[in-house]
């Protein structure tokens, strides 16, 4: 019954094999958040477990030609992914705490990559093209993971905060990491065969990337004229995803990536607007592509590619992927410990933010595609495997490295937050203020007031906290 079920599902209908994909991967991944909920793991990681399963080494249910036309998947889910950390890129709150952010990221993005240099091109005897290239796919962190992670717990504070600001940077630093490695792998790789500079290769991915930026900069502003607020929430989820859309679909024709654009083209309209309503909308449109696209992730992974070797070096992939999963993390820890210390951040954000660093995922995935196009042959192959089989490690580890590092930094559990002691009059200011925040809430749904209504409410208001003033006197007078 099972072989029949395949069986139709390879050979029927394009239409029907690719709405029945679909679902089985929604649902899957769903139901395998049962089993890792149970066992206090991230989401993340049951949906690149889902597509293991789901994919041809397993079960085999989707078709190739499925996963061959949603390659779209990946820049749509950057582009969400970019645009939601774009958000926190918020002008006035970076000026008091930007710096220190800057330190960090540098510091941990840059000693990260000088590790995994020094392992592969020292030790390993790798290729210096394809040492370089890795080394700079190194410094990208998977944004996506540690978002959906912070969500799942709730988890606030100074630690949330600039592992936050952090992640949204690193893969800034990431990308222009990338594209200087690539500059100087081909560089290189012309040193060898002949004395000639090639201005299409070496100069035009980074114009083309500023030109991504400054684009997403302007679409910002249009996102801005386009969404008043007056407009309803579902015209604006419909005009933002479209814009979102519509860049995503430029990058492509242009063959770079859209997280740049995107997340410069949140940070101008959260600037220009100090509206979370948008994000709030997107957030809860975002979990089912993001679903699809860790899944996807997952089927996608070429377990006997790991068995081979490339041209790059002596080291097998094998041996190869083992190093590089190590020693980033190694570097990654060590980087956000004397970032943390050279800024005099907290104990508890100096001990615990490496470990929130360790995934790896969209970013990393997306550049290493990018870099297999540009090295070519047996040396891009190598990067693209490399890449992907320790992006599935890192995401099955990384999430729960995450979460952990949010629970032992006191950012989401409650038992070990110390709460203060809340005094009679400010139990009361807080009961008030509620109050009048949910009436002020009830009231903007309303299209017109009434000025006596107002009123009364006050008058109730001013009753209530009279009544509590006096219950509490009557209380400490009985005790």
């Amino acid at each position: 019954m099972f072989a029949q079920f395949v069986n139709f599902l390879h050979e029927g209908s394009p239409a029907s094999a690719g709405i029945i994909s679909v679902a089985i991967m929604l649902l899957c991944g769903f139901a395998l958040t049962r089993i890792t909920k149970l066992l206090k793991l991230p989401n993340v990681t049951a949906y690149i477990i889902t597509g293991i399963l789901i994919g041809p080494y397993c079960l085999n249910l989707v078709p190739e030609d499925v996963i061959s036309h949603t390659s779209f998947l990946p820049d749509i889910a950057l582009a969400f992914i970019a645009f939601s950390t774009g958000q926190f890129f918020r002008f006035n709150a970076l000026k008091g705490n930007g710096m220190k952010v800057l330190i960090i990221t540098v510091a941990e993005a840059c000693i990260a990559s000088v590790f995994v240099f020094i392992a592969v091109y020292y030790i390993l005897r790798m290729d210096l093209a394809f040492s370089i290239v890795l080394a700079a796919l190194a410094s990208a962190t998977a944004p996506a993971s540690t978002m959906m992670t912070i969500r799942q717990t709730g988890a606030k504070g100074d630690f949330v905060n600039t592992l936050l600001q952090v992640v949204a940077l690193d893969d800034v630093v990431g990308l222009l990491a990338y594209s200087i490695a690539v500059s100087i792998a081909l560089a290189s790789s012309m040193s060898e065969t002949s004395s000639g500079f090639d201005f299409h290769n070496v100069i035009l991915p980074l114009m083309m990337n500023l030109a991504c930026m400054i684009l997403g900069a302007l679409l910002g502003i249009l996102m801005k004229i386009m969404i008043p607020e007056k407009r309803s929430k579902d015209n604006k989820l419909i005009i933002s995803v479209a814009i979102l859309f519509g860049f995503c679909g430029v990058c492509q024709i242009l063959e770079v990536s859209p997280l740049l654009g995107c997340m410069f083209m949140a940070t101008v309209y959260v600037n220009v607007t100090d509206d979370d309503q948008l994000f709030k909308q997107l957030n809860n449109f975002s979990p089912p592509i993001l679903l699809l696209f860790f899944v996807r992730s997952g089927i996608c992974f070429d377990l006997g590619a790991l068995s081979g070797s490339g041209n790059s070096g002596n080291a097998s992939l094998l041996m190869l992927g083992i190093v590089y999963f190590i020693v980033r993390i190694l570097g990654k820890y060590a980087g956000a410990f004397i970032g943390c210390f050279a800024t005099h951040k907290d104990k508890l954000v100096r001990n615990y933010l490496g470990l929130a660093l360790i995934p790896q995922a969209g970013v990393a995935i997306g550049l290493a595609e990018l870099g297999a196009r540009t090295l070519g042959g047996e040396m891009g192959s190598a990067l693209r495997t490399v890449i992907l089989a320790s992006s599935v490690l890192y995401e099955l580890i990384g999430p729960a490295c995450a979460k952990l590092s949010l629970s032992l930094s006191h950012s989401y559990d409650k038992d070990a937050v110390d709460e203060p002691v809340m005094k009679p009059e400010d139990e009361d200011k807080l009961i008030v203020n509620l109050l009048i925040e949910r009436i002020r809430e009830i009231q903007s749904e309303i299209p017109e007031h009434s000025p006596v209504m107002v009123n009364e409410t006050a008058n109730n208001i001013r009753g209530m906290h009279t009544t509590q003033k006096r219950f509490h006197t009557n209380n400490t007078n009985y005790q």
